[in-house]
């Protein structure tokens, strides 16, 4: 058998997408790719959302509850289906007491985390009670997250890692993921805004691969507050990977980034096996 490309020791994505069945025409092409391309780095659990009809019926990040409810269940039978595959309930915040009940219900058939996109900024109060729900439940909370705002971009409400910190603030018992640090902006701003906030971890992924982000990220918050993960791109996730081996961590903290500080923050034996 060949080796897996990202190496032998046990990884879970924490920031993973599928499709719905038939809403976007290669969906299912592309749910099958990425297991593969995940067995082949290695990848043990994906930890994926479905944002709605991804753009098709609703707007991506301001999805309807009828597409909401469609893109949940589709990820919960992906979950059902596969052993490799986790899911997170995925909800407009703007729908609030819509989308309390739709993390009860999905919290019931097994989803174990929550994924909030860039529908409301994430300090805005709207979003207290379901970081609340989210306690309960146990869930940590991946947020979408601009690296340093700027500005206003269309077709969302931006959150930046200073925005995170002050939600992360009111709510200790929660942990947050700050959602791809390689996704686009100045991470070094991010860095800064929630190194002395304890409850928020660093999500690896998007696209961007700079040589000193990762560095810059175990030196600011610590191994233990950092995630891989992929999001929609997996040749990056797997050069982070790579680099991770090069920048002089030690085993420890190698096996904290790949799969230990997953296997702590979500619900108790999620991760079998592990």
């Amino acid at each position: 058998m060949t080796a897996p490309l990202g190496g032998t020791e046990p990884l879970i994505d924490i920031h993973a997408h599928f499709y719905q069945s038939g809403v976007k025409v290669d969906g299912d092409h592309l749910n099958r790719r990425r297991l593969e391309a995940g067995d082949r780095i290695g990848i043990r659990y994906h930890v994926a959302s479905i944002l709605g009809t991804w753009g098709v019926k609703s707007p991506t990040y301001f999805q309807s509850p009828a597409d909401t409810v469609a893109a949940n269940d589709a990820m919960l039978a992906l979950q059902r289906g596969d052993a490799r595959i986790r899911s997170y309930v995925a909800v407009n915040p703007n729908d609030q007491h819509f989308a309390l009940d739709e993390m009860d219900r999905c919290q019931a058939l097994g989803a174990i985390g929550l994924k909030l996109a860039a529908a409301r900024r994430c300090d805005d109060p709207l979003l207290d009670p379901l970081i609340e729900r989210a306690e309960r439940h146990g869930f940590p909370v991946l947020h979408h997250i601009w690296q340093h705002r700027r500005r206003h971009w269309p077709n969302q409400d931006i959150s930046d890692g200073a925005d995170l910190a002050v939600l992360a603030r009111r709510h200790p018992n929660v942990n947050f993921i700050l959602a791809h640090i390689g996704g686009g902006g100045d991470y070094r701003h991010t860095f800064s805004a929630v190194a002395h906030v304890p409850n928020v971890y660093l999500d690896l992924s998007g696209s961007g691969v700079d040589r000193g982000m990762l560095d810059g990220a175990v030196a600011a918050v610590g191994a233990q507050r950092v995630l891989w993960g992929a999001d929609l791109t997996l040749c990056t996730g797997l050069a982070k990977l790579w680099a991770l081996e090069v920048i002089g961590l030690s085993a420890d903290d190698l096996a904290d980034i790949r799969w230990r500080n997953a296997k702590r923050i979500f619900p108790p034996a999620v991760f079998a096996g592990l």
